[in-house]
């Protein structure tokens, strides 16, 4: 789907289901993402086979390396979820090739509000074109115990 160079590595992404490292996303996001500490693997599964999944995979060694999840209908809407780039290939810009990867791929299908949450990471996904919500008072949400 893209490649792309980055200081130290070659990465592609991709969103065939077939490359997924299954095993490592529960792992990176059940021990290590603050949003799904503790998720189970089969919630997980779950949520692989509900949505769109993209990977960025080491083009020497195949290894997965980042990941990111998207809950989308492919005609207006999309959730971006579950971004997470492997703690040894951080800082060299693959989360936002990633999330450019999932914006270029969807936009041209008429996707034209991308939304997403986030606790720190603000000022990464500015640098794509993301802002606070303009209008906050209008949504809502469910949170079921």
């Amino acid at each position: 789907m893209n490649d792309f160079d980055s200081a130290e590595q070659r990465y592609e992404i991709s969103d065939d289901p077939a490359r997924l490292d299954a095993a490592r996303i529960h792992h990176w996001l059940s021990t290590d993402a603050y949003w799904a500490l503790g998720r189970t693997r089969e919630q997980q599964d779950r949520a692989i086979a509900g949505s769109l999944n993209y990977g960025a995979y080491d083009l020497a060694s195949g290894a997965q390396a980042a990941y990111a999840r998207v809950i989308t209908d492919r005609a207006s809407f999309a959730w971006v979820c579950d971004v997470y780039v492997d703690r040894a290939a951080r800082g060299r810009g693959l989360g936002t090739q990633l999330v450019t990867a999932v914006r270029d791929d969807l936009a041209p299908l008429g996707v034209r509000r991308f939304l997403l949450a986030t606790k720190d990471a603000h000022g990464v996904y500015a640098k794509l074109g993301f802002t606070p919500l303009a209008e906050p008072d209008m949504w809502m949400s469910l949170q079921v115990s």
